[in-house]
């Protein structure tokens, strides 16, 4: 046998060893993401009466992504067509700074940590944006294993570990067992890296059990016709991610579907949200401040792109 086999095969042993410890052992999502583990799920928003309504001038009908920076002084957000980082005010809405930061592209996410900036394509092309707006402003481009056919649209922070979650909207991963799932994957800022394994894995199957263990949740009938048992793929499509600042709980959006999805800590589904279209035309972004309340952009679709505010209503 030739070193290069002997390499080849070394490699894909490898992979299997790596991915067999992953599904018994790390991502406990993957395999028990079917149900809520501990009894009704008490959903803390009104997401048909939003607290506070920002709208937006019509550069930024295609808002994709939200962000808090600078403590909660700021929202941070961009035009998913340019690239341009836009620092608005959370009480009015209107623009304080912009900042180019790269050329025309298909930016979909934003997260602010400690002042650096992360905005993420849907290539999966991170960029790194320090000293915002000043002078000294630089980017650094961060390039991993995801390209456009994972379609990453979403990005927050897991406060716990400090790295970055990546939502996908298009393809799992290669293996079969990412088939009819959408996958959340992780990147390091502090050392720079992509973790090569999904952290979750959201599967058709386990929300088809959810919905059928949950015939009393509001709008099941419309949720259960999208959510098709025959059909092969998963249509619910990750816009947007944020992890809540009390629970820990994972928000997740699908512009597709109009619809939200709540996980707990461990990958369980706790909880699915059918949004109203007249609110909701087209969710993009999510962000939380620290007393629990939920920020949600919406691109304009024909009106206003406008911002959300709706007030943590949980204990």
């Amino acid at each position: 046998m030739t070193s290069e086999k002997v390499c080849k095969n070394s490699a894909h042993l490898m992979f299997k060893v790596l991915f067999l410890a992953w599904t018994l052992m790390l991502q406990p999502g993957c395999d028990s993401n079917s149900k809520a583990p501990f009894g009704e799920f008490d959903f803390p928003y009104s997401m048909e009466n939003p607290d506070l309504t920002l709208e937006l001038k019509p550069n930024l009908n295609e808002i994709s992504g939200l962000s808090f920076a600078f403590g909660e002084s700021r929202l941070a957000t961009i035009n998913d067509e340019q690239g341009i980082l836009f620092l608005l005010d959370p009480k009015t809405g209107e623009q304080v700074m912009h900042t180019e930061f790269h050329k025309p592209g298909d930016y979909e996410g934003i997260e602010v940590i400690d002042q650096i900036a992360y905005v993420v394509k849907s290539t999966g092309t991170i960029y790194e944006i320090r000293n915002i707006g000043t002078e000294g402003q630089e980017m650094i481009k961060h390039n991993g294993f995801l390209d456009g056919d994972y379609d990453v649209e979403g990005l927050g922070l897991d406060p716990k570990t400090g790295k970055l979650l990546l939502a996908c909207k298009g393809k799992a991963g290669e293996h079969e067992e990412f088939a009819a799932s959408r996958a959340i994957y992780t990147f390091d800022p502090k050392t720079s890296t992509f973790d090569s394994l999904p952290l979750y894995l959201i599967k058709l199957d386990a929300v088809r059990a959810y919905l059928d263990d949950n015939a009393s949740l509001r709008a099941w009938e419309k949720l259960s016709e999208f959510f098709d048992p025959s059909a092969e793929d998963l249509t619910f499509a990750p816009s947007a991610i944020a992890v809540h600042p009390i629970s820990g709980n994972m928000y997740l959006l699908s512009s597709v579907g109009k619809m939200m999805l709540v996980l707990d800590t461990e990958g369980n589904i706790l909880h699915m949200e059918k949004l109203v279209k007249k609110i909701h035309p087209q969710p993009e972004g999510i962000c939380f401040a620290a007393d629990g309340s939920m920020y949600i952009s919406n691109e304009a679709k024909g009106g206003v792109p406008r911002i959300y505010k709706f007030e943590y209503k949980g204990k």
